[in-house]
């Protein structure tokens, strides 16, 4: 229903073609200088770069309002990109914001394609030679924007700038997303062994195995997410948000449990220990090399700490489960 309240864009005059470019580049800038603070702390060089974008789109909006006083007069109607049915939509701030630096650049060279092609299209809409001519420009603008980031980059990101900020963005990966993971894998492979294979060799029954893998994965998964989640939440250790590191914590737990857990849907029960045990050996040869390739813990030594450690729950399981 919303949809057929709005306005098609080829119904709008040009007036209103022209203030709804003029709030088109309101709220472009607008975005550009949310990115900037967003990441002026962590990433200065780029900051700066979205500093210069918002500027030429501050440019843009001027040029537009000389436009529509010069012809409609100095009151400009209301309309947004909301109230024209298809027109380009803008993704929340908050939601890019959260997603990384090489994201909100590639929404940010999106932004520039969309109104491009916005521009052309009105261009071709308008009789009035000086609208016709200034829509035209500003579709060559933003086509050449791509041009001007990089040049802005040029001249805020040099070398040891743009390695900064990749080892900046590197650290946060590592603190936000890596970290929580890994202990998520190495929690949900090594903390199930124990249960799962001692209800196996217990029972001899696959099915009932599985449902207590189930089990265990899911919920060491709930509990590893809300505790990674409560225990910190990023503003003074700088380990991101804690709705990322629950989720990365969370998930990694329950697919590590259920790793060796979904053998066990075979209905011979041989067959699935087999190669739930293969599946054990594997994840904990993965986490030693997440270890080795992240964290920088060499690989003897990951090795040593996370296969002997899971052997040893993994024998604690087999005990008890066949005495």
């Amino acid at each position: 229903m919303r949809f057929l309240n709005r306005r098609r864009f080829n119904d709008l005059s040009e007036q209103e073609i022209l203030a709804l470019a003029i709030s088109s580049e309101e709220d472009d800038a607008r975005i550009f200088r949310n990115y900037a603070e967003r990441l002026r702390t962590d990433y200065p060089g780029t900051a700066q770069v979205f500093d210069g974008m918002a500027a030429e789109e501050d440019e843009h909006r001027s040029r537009l309002i000389a436009l529509h006083e010069a012809r409609f007069g100095a009151v400009i109607p209301l309309i947004r990109r909301e109230h024209v049915a298809g027109f380009h939509t803008r993704r929340p701030v908050w939601l890019i914001e959260n997603l990384g630096i090489d994201r909100i650049r590639a929404e940010a060279a999106q932004m520039e394609r969309d109104a491009e092609r916005f521009y052309l299209t009105a261009a071709a809409r308008t009789q009035d030679a000086a609208t016709r001519r200034l829509l035209g420009d500003l579709a060559a603008d933003e086509a050449g924007h791509q041009r001007s980031a990089e040049g802005l980059e040029a001249t805020h990101l040099d070398d040891p700038a743009r390695t900064e900020e990749g080892q900046a963005a590197h650290r946060q990966f590592i603190l936000t997303w890596v970290q929580p993971g890994l202990a998520g894998l190495m929690d949900g492979s090594v903390s199930t062994l124990a249960p799962i294979f001692a209800t196996a060799f217990a029972t001899r029954d696959p099915w009932t195995t599985f449902l207590v893998g189930l089990a265990a994965s899911i919920g060491a998964g709930i509990s590893m997410g809300f505790t990674e989640a409560a225990s910190d939440d990023g503003q003074i250790s700088g380990r991101g948000s804690p709705v990322k590191r629950g989720v990365a914590s969370g998930v990694m737990t329950t697919l590590g449990g259920l790793g060796h857990a979904l053998p066990y849907l075979i209905a011979d029960f041989w067959t699935a220990t087999v190669i739930a045990i293969i599946v054990v050996f594997v994840e904990l040869w993965a986490i030693a090399w997440i270890q080795n390739r992240f964290m920088q813990t060499p690989m003897l030594r990951a090795a040593f700490q996370v296969v002997l450690g899971g052997a040893l729950v993994f024998a604690a399981g087999v005990l008890i489960g066949s005495g």
